[in-house]
């Protein structure tokens, strides 16, 4: 099928246009794509073909500068990929710079500054609580509702979708054991999660209010917060998670721009507590996103968790993250922490769906409480847009690969 015929009703048509970084068959040469159905355009080519004055912009091998160009020059942008891939009287020039995509290499599409991750979900927290905590009076810790947790992670290990994963090895200690032990992880789990990339940095010592979300964060895509959840028991306390999610983190390969997500836009959970000026958006723009999340393993769908039941929304996560001064850098990427709706089927972890491993999911190639080398874990999601039609997200994909040079 041509590139520009693309069904009627495609998550990946003309309304949505996600960015990549892509090389084309043959080539090692990497280039700024964007997704039309099963294609992938060229968008350089396509610039320099139609003498766009953002050519520079998008004939790049990373989508930093993109990023760093700023709100005005991404609307710019999508406005005149819209019309490339739309109007005829570019289809003579702009047709022979697709690409099909099952024939090109994807990359991760951004370089990536610094890498953030929260604990937004209070179904999460709740049910984290209730695990580790059965008898607290209450499952969740007395900031949960007064600011966004977080922790900083390791943006060296952020892969793109399809990046096999090397199963971690670190120290562990079940509760009845003597003394700690070495050795590869045996509760590997999956973090269903949403990232955001910021785009336009910001000045150090000056706080990023709430208003300024949509200034600096360019756009989303699917993440998984691959977690050890056996070093990360023994290791976190008194401080917060280091070894036990350091080792991998999965991206998809496309950034859908947020300004293909206007019609996804949601109010919050209502709020329980009063909160501080800075993170008060009773005057804000609904902050929450409609996005549909599919969480498989080995292809069997075990969880579809709802991103609009997050309590924390990304710019009261982006507000925190820089109200004590802290600045932006373009390619900064943060995880929304993992999503998980009210109900059982919509738990975003394993820990949760089998409650620590307690209950074993029931798969068609056995059962598991936590992942095992081989499993392949498949994030794919929808939000809501124009017309009722679907916006796609990339999906995200990761292999289990047991470790093969083991350390003692």
């Amino acid at each position: 099928m041509p590139p520009f015929d693309v069904p009627e009703g495609d998550p990946f048509g003309p309304h949505n246009l996600p960015y990549g970084v892509f090389s084309p068959p043959g080539s090692s040469e990497r280039r700024v794509g964007v997704r039309l159905g099963d294609h992938v355009l060229d968008a350089g080519a396509a610039a320099h073909a139609l003498g766009s004055p953002y050519a520079s912009l998008l004939a790049r091998p990373t989508l930093n500068p993109l990023l760093a160009a700023g709100r005005t020059s991404w609307s710019d942008v999508r406005r005149a990929l819209t019309a490339w891939v739309t109007v005829p009287a570019h289809r003579e020039t702009v047709e022979p710079l697709f690409h099909p995509l099952s024939s090109v290499t994807l990359y991760l599409p951004f370089e990536v500054a610094d890498y953030v991750d929260f604990y937004a979900s209070e179904n999460h927290a709740r049910n984290v609580g209730r695990i580790f905590r059965p008898d607290a009076a209450d499952s969740l810790t007395p900031n949960w509702k007064h600011l966004p947790i977080g922790y900083h992670g390791r943006s060296g290990t952020v892969l793109v979708s399809g990046t096999d994963v090397v199963r971690p090895s670190g120290q562990r200690k079940a509760p009845t054991d003597p003394a700690p032990v070495f050795g590869p992880s045996v509760r590997l789990d999956i973090e269903a999660e949403v990232g955001f990339v910021v785009g336009a940095p910001s000045e150090l010592g000056r706080p990023v209010p709430l208003g300024g979300f949509r200034d600096h964060v360019f756009g989303l895509c699917l993440l998984n917060d691959w977690s050890a959840r056996d070093v990360q028991a023994w290791e976190y306390v008194p401080l917060g998670p280091f070894l036990g999610k350091s080792f991998a983190t999965s991206v998809a390969a496309w950034i859908t721009p947020l300004d293909a997500l206007e019609e996804a836009r949601v109010a919050p959970p209502e709020r329980t507590h009063a909160l501080l000026p800075y993170l008060d958006d009773t005057d804000e723009e609904p902050g929450g996103y409609d996005l549909r999340i599919s969480m498989a393993v080995n292809g069997h769908v075990v969880s579809e968790p709802p991103f609009s039941t997050m309590y924390w929304t990304a710019a009261q996560q982006l507000a925190h993250m820089t109200v004590n001064g802290a600045s932006l850098r373009t390619g900064d990427l943060y995880g929304s922490g993992t999503v998980s709706g009210p109900a059982e089927g919509q738990r975003g972890s394993l820990l949760e769906l089998t409650w620590n491993g307690r209950d074993a999911l029931e798969l068609p190639d056995g059962k598991r409480t936590f992942l095992e080398d081989g499993d392949v874990v498949t994030l794919s999601a929808w939000a809501p847009g124009p017309g009722g039609v679907r916006v796609g997200l990339g999906e995200v994909t990761g292999r289990v690969t047991p470790r093969a040079d083991p350390v003692s």
